[in-house]
């Protein structure tokens, strides 16, 4: 990369796209989609993006036709590449929870775990994980790739299937049934290892790690600020698990103290009633954008 050029920067296509691009605004960069377009725009003059299926995007950015990305954990593993991992970034579909490659059979399936699969048949897309698994445990199965709609394929064409969850309703619409769960994947923001080593980009793609950081930790968090009788400090004070000790300001009136601090949204319903009680006004809570460390 030359010192003109500016950071390619590979975004997920497909299931985690419209989620990508929400973090990103969280984060301050705002995105632009075409819903034919695979290069987006970006409000950062350096940063250039392209939309790319997150099963090549550590093949691309290994080779340097990417210089970052996020993608997968299971597919940094799957495909072997060397690629520098800047941080993992917990968020999925439509939870938060990680996605996971389960080993699944049908509901009457005589497989109970792995060492029911030898000599089995498995239908799967990872192919390369599937089979590092089950070598670890000493088994041998024929792995197949999948190209989709793997649920469909036991138990007439495989024994078994590896697939893709958040929550396992799809298995369970299908009537399947999970044995065991061989990786639990969050995706990554992955940098090539030449443009790490670049004193230009190198601070360029910390500080997108840290704002990506920082708009996750604000996720379930929002800020509280109210007016607190000063004799009512400590009272208040102990009603509230702050994230840090709060900030306490004081007014023109010396019998009252300004309180500003952070805290987990889904206890604030619980809260606010209470500090009401103890004397607080003017309760203000506010959504947060990103919270550093």
């Amino acid at each position: 990369m030359t010192e003109t050029q500016k950071l390619r920067l590979g975004l997920p296509k497909g299931s985690l796209e419209e989620s990508t691009v929400a973090l990103f605004a969280k984060a301050g960069y705002n995105i632009s989609l075409s819903s034919r377009g695979y290069r987006p725009y970006i409000d950062d003059p350096e940063i250039e993006i392209r939309l790319i299926r997150p099963q090549e995007m550590s093949r691309y950015v290994a080779q340097g036709f990417l210089d970052c990305g996020i993608t997968g954990k299971d597919w940094v593993a799957e495909n072997g590449l060397s690629v520098e991992v800047l941080c993992d970034l917990k968020y999925n579909k439509a939870t938060a929870l990680p996605a996971r490659w389960v080993l699944a059979v049908p509901e009457d399936s005589p497989i109970k775990c792995v060492k029911d699969l030898q000599g089995k048949r498995i239908a799967t897309e990872p192919v390369n994980l599937v089979k590092a698994w089950l070598k670890k445990h000493g088994v041998e199965a024929e792995v197949e790739f999948s190209w989709g709609a793997t649920e469909v394929k036991v138990p007439e064409l495989v024994d078994a299937i590896v697939d893709i969850t958040e929550t396992g309703s799809s298995l369970r619409a299908n009537k399947l049934r999970i044995v065991d769960t061989l990786m639990e994947s969050y995706p990554q923001f992955i940098c090539n290892q030449t443009v790490y080593e670049s004193p230009r980009w190198n601070k360029k793609v910390k500080s997108i790690t840290m704002l990506l950081a920082a708009a996750l930790e604000a996720r379930d968090k929002v800020g509280l600020k109210m007016n607190v009788p000063r004799a009512k400090l400590d009272v208040i004070i102990n009603e509230l698990p702050a994230l840090r000790r709060p900030t306490i300001s004081s007014l023109a009136d010396d019998a009252w103290v300004a309180l500003e601090t952070i805290l987990d949204e889904k206890i604030v319903r619980d809260l606010i009633p209470q500090l009401k009680a103890h004397g607080a006004e003017g309760i203000i809570e506010y959504p947060l954008n990103k919270v550093v460390y």
